[in-house]
């Protein structure tokens, strides 16, 4: 018991003064990790605990799905598929009012959910989408908040790699699961980004910018210049749930076809591109990979002072009203997002949170979704919000401006985090329907 609360308390003095310094999170982990081990056990002991768990956080098959992802998101995002998906999602919103805002709200969905990336999202979709709004008139805050708050919907709409890292820490929760489930709530963040912009269109006038009809032969060459890349979601997700592949040998089969697609057919990319999109997806890989070798330690060490009993104990303690406690849960996730980027966060987090989660009979599912909803929420809030400061700088325009015009879609984002939380169909009707729930 004494030893536990040692380590313990070390934990807690040394993990919060790193990350205060400004030291990255990653390196604040498994600095902090390892001294608390050290406090408890002889150094060859520690040091051995730390390695294992090291290994042990790593060697996963469904791991390997990452990598991949990452790589086939940098090639998309390379690779021509960005201005295809814009001009489809014209198409579809070019006669709503701010029609160029909507646009941007569909195209950030469907690229976000072919590259798993929000924050590539951001960055395609504001550098083809903030420039044409602002020559049509419209505010550029507002047109960079729009970017922004609609970019993390790739995060929940499949494939997402927060889900895979989810399914791997939560004890084996189903990744097609997982990836049936964010469907939903994705899209429903999507239409309340949509909903608000809609509103403030009509108040600031911001017209259409397709004032010709399009023709029947325009709109069908704009739908089969998208269909290539359209049809990467359906072969990975389709795969995957028709039980052809795995979520890994999707995430291979990805990279394939997205780089047939850039070299091939868009011709964007060349073969002297590849060694720079390959060192790219080599260091995110890298990144993650250390955070989860990282955040295994911290696991242990939580799980040796058990500490998640003891969070566990406190917040049943405050209530035993099912809808406080998931308010709290909400609250505290929402908070951690703000400073912690969503991998480690899900990675020490869910260990603690589930178990609470399951007490109220919540489903692993729904609590993934949860889980992942409110640590998008942090990438677009300060201090760390990398989609946010992303939106910002492919924008040209200063975060305190876009922060106000962010407000109403922060509203909005919430309203559609609290019916996740508290109506499960939301996220289970769909893994349901097709049999992997």
């Amino acid at each position: 018991m004494e030893l536990a609360l040692q380590t313990g308390l070390t934990l807690l003095a040394v993990f919060p003064i790193l990350l205060l310094i400004g030291i990255p999170i990653a390196v604040t982990i498994g600095i902090s990790s390892v001294l608390a081990i050290l406090s408890a056990l002889p150094w060859e002991n520690a040091v051995f605990t730390a390695a294992q768990r090291i290994f042990t956080g790593i060697n996963s098959f469904s791991l390997l799905a990452i990598p991949f992802f990452i790589l086939a998101g940098i090639i998309m995002n390379n690779g021509g598929i960005a201005i295809k998906l814009v001009n489809f999602a014209n198409l579809l919103a070019g006669k709503l009012p701010g029609s160029l805002a909507h646009t941007n709200v569909i195209g950030n969905m469907l690229f976000g959910s072919i590259s798993g990336s929000g924050t590539a999202a951001a960055a395609a979709m504001g550098g083809i989408m903030t420039p044409l709004q602002e020559e049509a008139g419209y505010d550029k805050d507002f047109a960079a908040a729009v970017n922004v708050a609609s970019a993390p919907t790739g995060l929940l709409i499949p494939p997402s790699n927060s889900l895979i890292i989810y399914s791997l820490v939560s004890g084996g929760t189903s990744v097609t699961a997982l990836f049936m489930a964010g469907y939903i709530p994705g899209i429903l963040w999507g239409i309340a980004i949509m909903a608000v912009a809609f509103f403030i269109a009509k108040k600031k006038g911001y017209k259409t910018v397709t004032k010709e009809k399009i023709t029947l032969s325009q709109a069908l060459k704009v739908i089969l210049d998208a269909i290539p890349s359209l049809s990467l979601i359906v072969i990975i997700i389709g795969g995957i749930t028709g039980g052809i592949f795995t979520a890994t040998e999707g995430a291979a089969i990805a990279v394939v076809y997205s780089l047939l697609l850039s070299m091939l057919l868009y011709k964007s990319i060349k073969i002297k591109d590849l060694p720079r999109i390959l060192l790219e997806a080599v260091n995110m890989t890298a990144m993650i990979v250390f955070l989860i070798g990282a955040s295994s330690i911290m696991s242990w060490v939580l799980a040796f002072t058990n500490v998640p009993t003891y969070i566990t104990n406190l917040i049943l303690g405050i209530s035993n009203n099912p809808i406080v406690i998931l308010l709290i849960m909400n609250v505290l996730l929402l908070i951690v997002g703000t400073f912690m980027d969503a991998t480690p966060a899900i990675l020490i987090f869910t260990p603690i949170f589930l178990p609470i989660a399951q007490s109220l009979g919540m489903d692993s599912i729904q609590f993934g979704i949860m889980l992942v909803f409110n640590l998008c929420i942090g990438t677009i809030t300060p201090p760390v919000g990398n989609t946010l400061f992303v939106g910002c700088r492919v924008a040209k325009t200063k975060v305190e401006g876009v922060i106000k015009k962010i407000l109403p879609f922060y509203i909005a984002i919430f309203v559609v985090l609290m019916l996740v939380t508290f109506i499960p169909q939301l996220s289970l009707f769909i893994p349901k329907l097709m049999g992997v729930a």
